[in-house]
This record gives C-alpha cells, structure tokens and sequence, in this order.
C-alpha cells in the first residue's frame, strides 16, 4: 500500500502514528499564573540534546478556551516552566484519567489522588510516585505547519530519579516498567532490554 497524506488513506483509522513506536510519553504537570495546576500527557516527546539536557514535546490541537494550545501550552507560555514524569506502567489509569478534556480551572493531579509535592528548581507540583521526573524551563515554542500544532522545548534543570529503580548506580528502566504509546488506542509497557555495543567499542 502506498498513500499521499495530502490525498487520504482511505483506511478505517490512521496508520501514521502506528508507524513511529513505542513513543514515550511525557506527563506533563505546569502551574498557571493564577496558581491553578494541571496535569495532561502527551507522546510526541523526547530528549533532544545532552549538554545542557534538553527535551521537547508536541501539543497537535488547541482549546477555545486558551490563547496558546491547551492548557499546558498556555501554562508554560505565562510561567516558563513545567515538569515531565516518566509514567510507570501502575500510574496508568492516573495518567488516562488526566488525560481527559476537562475545563480549565480543573485540577487533574486531584482527580487522579496521587501525592503532589514542590519541585526544587522550578515553581511546579511533581508527583512522587512517577519513577523519573524532569524539571525543566522553557526555551523555545515553535509553531509548526496545520492549525494547532505547536513543539515546545525545555532545559532540564532538575532530574528525580525514585531510589528503587537505581541499581548499581544506573537507571533500570525494567524496574521503572514505563509505558510507551502505540498506534490508534495502544500501549505498551518496557519489561525487558539487551544491550548492544557499536562497532569498535
């Protein structure tokens, strides 16, 4: 099969995002000015550049009730701050709860009953029980081509990491067990790796 994107798949769903997996998702918690908190994930993300850490990740549509995106867009716009979390794979239903369209003024770390606390560089919640999390400041918003589609890049200014998923001074992803986004409404979950060394190593 082959298509044009301009031209239409023709297809029940689309097959685009099923073709960039597993996606890691960032969960992302922002402050307003007003001091309202929200909470929303997103999985077109990823770590751009090492030194200084870099991430960026991806708002595809926007809400009539914000000037930039969604709320987390607006939130980051006004603050210039927000903090992502790794979502462990037993903080599912928290992060699809979060993930709702709700109004504004709702407060989505409440509705997931999960512990908050402040973040130590930057003026934002963190949720404890995330196995990673990544305080960062805004750098950039870039619009892209299409109605709403917007990338946001941060500097990563403060890195949690949970000490039960340290071992031998590393990060064990197989403890932190992650999920990642697939295609249409598929997840998937990291329980297993194997290393590689590049030629010459």
């Amino acid at each position: 099969m082959f298509y044009e994107p301009k031209n239409g798949h023709g297809l029940p769903h689309n097959p685009f995002n099923a073709l960039i997996v597993p996606r890691p998702i960032a969960w992302i918690s922002t402050r307003g000015a007003d001091g309202s908190e929200n909470l929303a994930p997103y999985s077109f993300f990823n770590g751009v550049a090492y030194d200084p850490p870099q991430v960026m990740f991806a708002s595809t549509s926007g809400k009539g009730d914000r000037d930039l995106g969604k709320d987390t867009l607006d939130n980051i716009n006004a603050t210039g701050v927000f903090c992502v979390h790794m979502v462990g794979a037993n903080l599912t239903d928290a992060m699809n709860t979060s993930s709702g369209s709700y109004p504004r003024d709702t407060d989505e770390i409440s509705l997931t009953g999960l512990e908050r606390v402040e973040c130590t560089t930057i003026a934002a919640s963190r949720l404890p029980a995330a196995p990673a999390a990544l305080e960062c400041k805004l750098t950039q918003i870039t619009r892209l081509p299409g109605e709403e589609n917007l990338v946001c890049f941060g500097e990563v200014t403060g890195i949690h990491l949970r000490d039960d998923c340290m071992v031998d001074g590393m990060f064990d992803i197989t403890r932190a067990r992650p999920l990642a986004r697939l295609g249409y409404r598929d997840y998937t979950v990291v329980e297993d790796k194997f290393t590689l060394n590049r030629p010459g190593e």
